[in-house]
């Protein structure tokens, strides 16, 4: 399936200019068809795995109790 650039950034929740700017840049594949680009949306799967397991880690880390430390002595 291809996105347009609009439909791209909507999806990447960036600019139109940023995802023409990593077009450009050829970090982004995508065909121009005499009236704009179009991009294959399958390229971003890796990308959207990837930001799932990073959300998974830092809601694990988040939620990790802080353990005691020795070094505190209870005095009253």
């Amino acid at each position: 399936m291809y996105l347009t650039v609009q439909e791209v950034a909507d999806l990447l929740s960036i600019s139109e200019k940023k995802v023409e700017k990593l077009i450009y840049q050829n970090q982004i594949r995508a065909l121009y068809d005499g009236n704009g680009y179009l991009i294959n949306k399958e390229q971003f799967q890796t990308h959207f795995k990837q930001m799932e397991k990073y959300k998974k880690y830092v809601e694990e880390v988040w939620n990790e109790p802080i353990p005691e430390d020795k070094d505190i002595k209870d005095e009253d």
